[in-house]
């Protein structure tokens, strides 16, 4: 409940000043363009500025009324608009000059990798992909999709992590846990222990200890050293069958498809709270306030805010069907179908932007983004999708 106070409204000339903060500063000149109602002076180019980035278009098209008063509809308007002209014209695909959404496959960009690619990664220029089938790693150059190197050695290669300059992965069918330099001629992975909780699936970093989801039903926390095998300590209490995995800034998160559950861990691997979301959660992404947890039986995303727990929406429709995974490449949220295509919703206020065929037997799987385009692995063809 909010204080009863009195609260003086705002006036357009303010919300100007205020919209300005959030959408920076563009060198406009001293006058102000079609309005007639507004002076020369010092709100002048603010009020240029919230009607060139289409925040505010005015009352009519030659006044601004700068006296009226801002209702908290008309100032939710405001803001929603200011945070999408940032995102939009902050991120990378806008200086690249994408800004489409792709619609049909014919133009997806495709590249042969391992057998049975599983997760994947971008450290920012390249994609790593974890092959489950064939025990190895392909790295492949995120301008063109050009596969560039195979690492060798990686049995059960399943969760992808790149963190420290290296990569890390994860072994589906043992306690493993590999490691690649980057740096270094493409060889074969170094084991970096091999007493993991059974079944590695999902990895994540926390800025100083590497955290896996096992499937045998608990939680990996590996502290690196100088010397190998590293330190491992592996939680069970609480856990059934540990899928996904990802850390918010603050806390690590995992996803439980047994117990339809998603919780977040202390530091020392402890449940500190349950959240209760659809059936057989899978490999949930985080956008910065929210975590979007694909519920693969249930043909439903959870968007889970952070930093309480609340389900904020059960999202259904949008071609959703068998999502596997999320990614989000800053301002859109992928989700990967099993049954041959991908999702997208707008992130901001989680409305549905479309989804598109990925090709007969494909099966997506994993997603991420390079924060230009988003990649998906598809395990029947063996091949990494560029979208």
């Amino acid at each position: 409940m909010e204080l009863s106070r009195p609260v003086r409204p705002l006036s357009l000339a303010v919300l100007s000043i205020f919209s300005i903060v959030l959408g920076g500063t563009s060198g406009l000149l001293g006058t102000c363009g079609p309005f007639t109602d507004v002076a020369a002076d010092a709100f002048c180019p603010f009020v240029q500025e919230v009607f060139y980035l289409g925040i505010t278009t005015g009352t009519t098209p030659t006044t601004y009324d700068p006296a009226a008063a801002v209702t908290r509809l008309q100032m939710a308007a405001f803001l929603s608009r200011s945070v999408d002209g940032v995102l939009k014209r902050g991120s990378r695909r806008a200086a690249l000059d994408q800004f489409w959404t792709t619609e049909v496959d014919r133009v997806l960009g495709l590249t042969t990798v391992g057998q049975v690619p599983t997760h994947l990664k971008s450290d920012g220029s390249d994609v790593w992909v974890a092959n489950y089938g064939s025990a190895t790693v392909s790295r492949v150059r995120g301008t063109d999709g050009k596969l560039l190197e195979t690492w060798t050695g990686a049995t059960g290669a399943y969760g992808l992590l790149v963190a420290k300059g290296q990569v890390f992965v994860t072994d589906a069918s043992s306690g493993n846990l590999y490691r690649i330099d980057p740096s270094q001629t493409a060889g074969a992975v170094t084991t970096v222990t091999d007493t993991l909780g059974g079944y590695g699936l999902g990895i994540a970093f926390d800025g100083s200890r590497i955290w896996t989801a096992n499937g045998s039903g608990s939680v990996s926390i590996v502290t690196p050293g100088a010397a190998i095998p590293w330190t491992v300590t592996t939680v069970t209490t609480g856990f059934s069958f540990v899928q996904g995995i990802l850390y918010d800034g603050a806390n690590i998160w995992v996803t439980d498809p047994n117990l339809n559950t998603l919780s977040k861990l202390h530091y020392f691997g402890n449940i500190l709270q349950t959240v209760t979301v659809g059936s057989s959660p899978t490999n949930p992404a985080f956008d910065g306030g929210n975590i979007w947890v694909p519920n693969y039986n249930a043909n439903s995303i959870s968007v889970v805010r952070a930093s309480s727990g609340a389900v904020l929406r059960t999202l259904t429709g949008n071609g959703l069907d068998g999502p596997r995974s999320a990614a989000f490449d800053g301002q859109r949220v992928l989700i990967a179908n099993n049954a041959g295509s991908v999702s997208l919703w707008k992130s901001a206020d989680l409305t549905p932007i479309g989804f598109f065929a990925t090709g007969v037997s494909t099966q997506p799987f994993g997603a991420c983004s390079d924060g230009v385009n988003f990649w998906v692995t598809l395990r029947i063809s063996n091949q990494l999708l560029r979208f």
